[in-house]
């Protein structure tokens, strides 16, 4: 990939985290067409330098003056950043394709899996939202799957690594495994609200008063605003696991219409984005340590909902992927391939 006179100038906010960096690796891979990088972090990242394709490009300070010039922007910061500067950018005519969850139940802003509703793109205001990394991993899969049947009624469950809350956690689980290893007592668990290595914590941000989680809420929300289906039953329980990279998710479906496992899989193996890996006779499920660092979801497990009665079309599966790309960076850039 080179730089190309033709291409946009792209700015990424946030360009010093986990995600931004990912963006920056997809925008190469994806040899997304390039006029200039414009690199933008806090001030005391500001002056320092980060490869791409062969240039050191120098980080600026996050300003509203800073987009002059800019035609798309990838946010990767947070939502108090993002509500500060993204209207200033699109003041200035840029299109901002946001990662964080500042404007992404905003009425007047599509909330965008491409494999999904890519049209709702064309309806935007200068602000398109990515949604959230375990919204994204459950819906590619059984999105398809509601085209065909009509999803009534969804129970999730997510398994979902540590690397979800950005450096800070990937960091702090390595160092809690090393003391786990050596022996010695784990002291210092932030950002996690206890020790993760070796346990779970059923809680991914905050409760609210019926005692659901801001990330369980964010994923029945954003899936009904997604499939334009704002009568979706939901309920999901997310649970914060020590691996490192890759969310999981287990689902169960309860469709209008029958849907048998085998119908689910050929459904599934001619949708885009996703990869079934479903051989339970072979050992072969989907597993966060192969999807992590590529596109796919890998979904696999699919079978019928035991519980159901006889009148109820229900199934279940599983599904992996890598919360950084597809769930987040991924994503952003395959939304502003639809602005090129």
């Amino acid at each position: 990939m080179a730089f190309d006179p033709n291409g946009k100038v792209v700015a990424i906010l946030g360009a010093t985290g986990v995600v931004g960096a990912q963006m920056m690796q997809c925008l190469e891979e994806r040899n997304f067409p390039i006029k200039e990088l414009v690199l933008l972090a806090s001030a005391r990242s500001a002056g320092k330098t980060i490869n791409f394709i062969g240039q050191q490009i120098v980080i600026r300070e996050a300003t509203p003056e800073a987009f002059e010039g800019v035609d798309i922007v990838l946010g990767a910061a947070g939502d108090e950043q993002a509500k500060e500067l993204l209207p200033e950018a699109v003041k200035r005519g840029c299109v901002c394709v946001d990662n964080s969850h500042a404007f992404r139940m905003d009425p007047d802003v599509p909330l965008v899996i491409p494999e999904i509703n890519a049209e709702d793109i064309k309806g935007h205001n200068g602000i398109i939202s990515n949604p959230n990394c375990a919204t994204i991993i459950g819906l590619v899969p059984l999105y398809p799957l509601h085209k065909v049947a009509g999803a009534k009624r969804i129970i999730a469950s997510t398994y979902q690594a540590a690397s979800g809350a950005g450096l800070p956690g990937l960091t702090s689980l390595k160092n809690q495994m090393a003391d786990v290893v050596a022996g010695r007592k784990v002291t210092e668990t932030t950002p996690f609200a206890y020790q993760l290595a070796v346990n779970l914590i059923p809680q991914i941000g905050g409760f609210d008063e019926v005692g659901y989680t801001s990330e369980e809420m964010k994923m029945q929300n954003e899936g009904r605003k997604i499939m334009h289906l704002p009568e979706l039953r939901v309920n999901c329980t997310c649970v914060r696991v020590p691996i490192m990279r890759s969310h999981s998710e287990s689902i169960t479906v309860e469709f209008e219409r029958p849907l048998s496992p085998n119908e689910a899989r050929a459904i599934l193996e001619d949708a885009p984005g996703i990869k079934v890996v479903d051989n339970p006779a072979e050992l072969q499920y989907p597993m966060p340590l192969d999807t992590s660092d590529q596109d796919l979801i890998y979904v696999g497990r699919i079978r019928e909902d035991l519980s159901a009665d006889k009148n109820t079309n229900a199934l279940t599966f599983f599904c992996c992927g890598d919360q950084i790309r597809k769930g987040a960076a991924t994503n952003a850039v395959q939304i502003a391939e639809y602005l090129l």
